[in-house]
């Protein structure tokens, strides 16, 4: 919950609450959270319902007011948390295809909105109530939890191999792709991390690899293959975004120097690589 003085921008609801005659400074945006992470917002949900309307990426950024590699990257966020995709591309047109968002994307916003119309009756009830929520708003700002992990996927383990101190856990976040992590016997007892059981994967941009020899043989558990989408250059290091089908991406920091090196371009077929010891995995019990 994040509190706003009346004036700035919020719902009309909102910002017509009134306390004993004077309007309340209390006002609330809607997050839906997983073991203290935010998964959903309204700036989510505004992007989908743009994309929805537009058909078009590009557009929906404009139309929402944020970058095109802004409106991309909450894209990324979102497929890869999702057990199904929310929104996926589309084939031809100049610049690859439009966009458009699931049945079950739909399904999600549908359900946001409904939640979003309680939220906002609640926090209009709660603001004629409230003469102060200065303890309350700065608990709460205490409480938040985030991480700077480029990569969050959401899966479900698949198994985990015991060794005498380590153990190596698979998680499967989409249909044909797995993560590996190695992570100390105690994490696996102290996460209560069973077969079945969903998890976090986290994985920093800077610890990924790229190749275009998509067969190469390396010692990195981890190899994911797919679709260079996206190259955005700065002056040292550059952001490749990798689509892994299903909805599923994956993001690497590497030096420009390595870009040409590689002679890697948009629409090229290469792969991620990462060791399993890169991987850090948090419990999701649901």
């Amino acid at each position: 919950m994040s509190r706003q003085k009346t004036g700035q921008p919020g719902s009309e609801s909102n910002q017509e609450m009134h306390l004993a005659g004077e309007k309340s400074n209390l006002q609330a945006t809607l997050s839906l959270l997983n073991n203290g992470e935010n998964t959903f917002s309204s700036p989510q949900v505004s992007l989908l319902l743009a994309i929805a309307e537009c058909g078009s990426i590009s557009r929906a950024a404009k139309q929402v007011g944020v970058s095109y590699k802004t409106a991309w990257d909450r894209i990324d966020d979102m497929n890869n948390m999702s057990d199904q995709p929310l929104v996926v591309r589309s084939a031809g047109g100049a610049k690859g295809g439009g966009s458009r968002v699931t049945a079950y994307g739909h399904r999600i916003i549908e359900g946001f909105l409904a939640l979003q119309k309680e939220h906002d009756e609640f926090i209009s009830r709660l603001g004629r109530k409230l003469h102060s929520i200065d303890d309350v708003a700065d608990f709460m700002r205490a409480g938040s939890v985030k991480t700077s992990a480029r990569n969050q996927y959401r899966g479900v383990i698949a198994s985990i191999t015991r060794g005498a101190v380590n153990a190596e856990v698979e998680l499967k976040v989409s249909e044909s792709q797995s993560l590996f992590a190695i992570i100390t016997q105690d994490s696996v007892e102290t996460l209560g991390l069973e077969v079945g059981h969903h998890a976090l994967a986290l994985v920093k941009a800077s610890w990924i690899l790229i190749s275009k020899d998509i067969h190469v043989a390396t010692s990195a558990r981890n190899k994911l293959v797919g679709e260079v989408r996206h190259i955005d250059t700065g002056a040292v290091n550059a952001d490749v975004v990798i689509d892994l089908g299903e909805g599923k991406s994956v993001c690497a920091n590497i030096t420009n120097a390595s870009i040409q090196e590689l002679a890697l371009s948009v629409g090229d077929r290469a792969c991620a690589l990462f060791k399993a010891s890169s991987v850090i995995l948090a419990a999701d019990h649901r």
